[in-house]
């Protein structure tokens, strides 16, 4: 069955949403934001973060390019997946460039979420290569009118889809007038980047010099320095050597910018270049040494070439931890309620609370929270300490922080495990609730690092077996009443401070008994801080829930009171709710009356999770018509405890023998 819905913004069998590119220049120029694609716009602000990007003096970005991209990560809603490729080690990167070879790589939202949670920074891909890039290169940099008419779209849609800016790649020869209008082109863009989106980037990369020719420099040099100056950065190509950053370091155009250049390492090693691959820690070791930026590219070569997928939580935690001296932590600077499972946005379930609430393999980059720190560290006496991901078990989403290891028997003090790097300015009492599942043997305490500008770095500690607190008692039963733990540690404690602000959640991990040595592990389900005044506000009423774009459709398979192929349900809800609240909505769906009058209402019937105020509903298999259906959306709000139903959003929707 046809249906009046864009073909490019959503998935042909299915309705589903998905993200795309751009592939022509009329393509761009013809860009309407009443024609976008709404599903496609972050939902999550750019976190504000310590240090600010600005002030660091050596960046790293890291330019995700695989297979052609627009993979698993178009669906914006999440898809089915048995092994996804992920990216969760954010507080390590600075910028995030999402790479194709479509003309314009819009990033997929459920990169920009991830990202922004974190303080990252999100730009796309306007390219031009071969012929045809040649040709839209003489049509768009012949004038001023015609440079900035590509410029003022390149906006719009960074804009409309909020993320932070582009890399400009232009592969291939220039005119003589093309390439004079060039860094009149990318100082237009900048400008109006800087004017339209606070914190945008505008980064060039190195190909084309100044006379129009494609010739690689591999450097900064005076042959591409005035594309440099035109715009926020220089991405410069793979083949360099330690000569070239040795010259750079002393060239005049880089003089108060070496921040600005990223210096680009293939990690597939493509070409005559220094590392990649589990050896790109090489080609970090000179960068640093230079005191340049870095651009990592096609670090999902991680994943591509091993052909062991259940293998790559490993991988890319090898990966990532062999560069670790060459990489800078930020805290991204969050407000309260900070509350992280340390989900990846994948895995083998989904969790609600220790239990699974639905059994299928997933994939959601927008249900990824606030991650942890992953490393591997050794102590002293052959003792070990290591964080890790682990999807076999987890509170909520679709995996746990394992920490696990061992404790020699000549160290007696506590193990320190740093789990979350933040910024989160503390109110005078805060309501603190951590769940953990640890092994038997060991005590498990929760360290609070907090800093004042009088009084520097204090330590608070908050034990597992600790009492509750004052208060604490009303605020459990409101946050975890009636619940089952199955095996799960649930503390809830309040933490009195005044002007100070959280900058490390640590685990603190003490052998009980004898001294002797102690393997060890546990599993770290959720942390959660609360502003305690904040518990009172009563939650917000889901309002304006609307159901739009319906397309009905026959599909395989049949429902058991029926014989003839099951109708499904396509259709698009839109509600009103503050985001900044939740950490996710569910959407339900339930049968209030059938063709069958004696069928009593059905019971509600978990559809999904939204993470923005838009959900489309895909492949609903509803019974035959004539019928009336219920859908209803539930906000999870961040505070943890459960909104009444009165505050749900709930539309009905009858529909008769026309949808056939």
């Amino acid at each position: 069955m046809a249906y009046p819905l864009p073909a490019k913004n959503y998935d042909a069998d299915t309705t589903e949403p998905v993200s795309c590119g751009l592939q022509t220049l009329d393509e761009l120029l013809s860009w309407k934001r009443s024609e976008a694609n709404p599903f496609n716009v972050a939902v999550v602000p750019l976190a504000p973060r310590e240090p600010p990007l600005a002030s660091c003096p050596r960046r790293t970005l890291v330019s995700h390019d695989m297979m052609g991209g627009y993979l698993d990560d178009r669906f914006v809603q999440g898809t089915s997946a048995e092994a996804p490729y992920a990216f969760y080690h954010w507080q390590s990167i600075d910028i995030f460039n999402y790479f194709t070879h479509n003309m314009v790589t819009i990033p997929p939202a459920v990169w920009t979420n991830a990202a922004h949670k974190h303080g990252v920074v999100v730009i796309g891909t306007f390219i031009t290569e071969w012929k045809d890039g040649a040709t839209a290169c003489e049509a768009f940099l012949k004038e001023e009118e015609s440079y900035r008419a590509v410029a003022d779209k390149l906006v719009q849609i960074s804009h409309y889809y909020s993320f932070d800016g582009w890399l400009i790649n232009i592969e291939n020869t220039l005119s003589e007038v093309a390439v004079k209008n060039t860094p009149l082109f990318l100082r237009y863009l900048t400008d109006q980047m800087h004017e339209r989106v606070s914190g945008s980037l505008v980064l060039w990369y190195d190909s084309v010099t100044e006379n129009g020719q494609l010739n690689w420099q591999n450097e900064l040099n005076q042959s591409n320095r005035i594309f440099f100056d035109a715009c926020d950065g220089f991405f410069t190509n793979y083949n360099w050597t330690e000569q070239n950053l040795e010259w750079m370091s002393d060239y005049s155009g880089v003089q108060g910018r070496k921040a600005d250049i990223y210096v680009g390492v293939d990690v597939f090693a493509r070409g005559k270049v220094v590392g990649g691959m589990f050896e790109t820690n090489k080609a970090l070791e000179i960068i640093r040494k230079h005191d340049f930026s870095t651009a990592i590219f096609a670090p999902g070569w991680v994943y591509e070439t091993h052909d062991d997928k259940t293998e790559f939580r490993k991988n890319q935690d090898r990966f990532w931890a062999l560069l670790s001296d060459y990489l800078y932590i930020h805290r991204p600077v969050l407000p309260l309620p900070f509350i992280s499972s340390s989900c990846q946005g994948f895995g083998k379930a989904v969790y609600w609370r220790g239990k699974h609430e639905k059994n299928m393999s997933w994939f959601n980059l927008t249900a990824q929270e606030i991650q942890p720190m992953y490393y591997h560290k050794e102590l002293e006496g052959q003792g070990w300490l290591r964080s890790r991901g682990c999807p076999e078990d987890a509170w909520n989403g679709g995996c746990s922080l394992l920490l696990e290891g061992l404790i020699p028997v000549s160290h007696t003090s506590p193990v320190c495990a740093k789990i979350f790097s933040i910024h989160v300015p503390l109110p005078s009492k805060t309501l603190v609730s951590f769940i953990c599942k640890p092994s038997a043997g060991i005590t498990v305490s929760l360290e609070l690092k907090t800093t004042d500008a009088s009084l520097g770095i204090q330590e608070v500690k908050l034990t597992n077996e600790c009492p509750e607190v004052s208060d604490g008692g009303d605020q459990f039963s409101q946050l975890f009443g009636n619940l089952d733990p199955n095996g799960w540690t649930v503390k809830c404690l309040q933490l009195e401070s005044c002007g100070c602000a959280l900058k490390d959640i640590c685990v603190s991990i003490q052998r009980n008994g004898e001294p002797q040595d102690t393997p060890f592990s546990c599993r770290m389900g959720e942390i959660m801080l609360q502003d305690v005044a904040s518990l009172q506000v009563p939650p917000e009423l889901v309002k304006g829930l609307c159901i739009y774009d319906i397309v009905w459709l026959r599909g395989a398979g049949t429902l058991p009171e029926s014989t003839s192929p099951c109708l499904h349900l396509n259709a698009t809800l839109r509600w009103d709710y503050q985001i900044n609240l939740v950490r996710y909505f569910r959407v339900y769906w339930r049968q209030l009356r059938g063709p069958d009058p004696r069928i009593p209402p059905g019971q509600l019937l978990l559809v999904g999770r939204a993470y923005s105020n838009l959900f489309r509903v895909t492949e609903l298999a509803v019974p035959d018509p004539p019928g009336l259906l219920e859908l209803v959306v539930e906000p999870v709000i961040m505070k943890g405890f459960p909104v009444p139903e009165s505050h749900w959003g709930r539309r009905s929707l009858s529909y008769t023998d026309f949808t056939q």
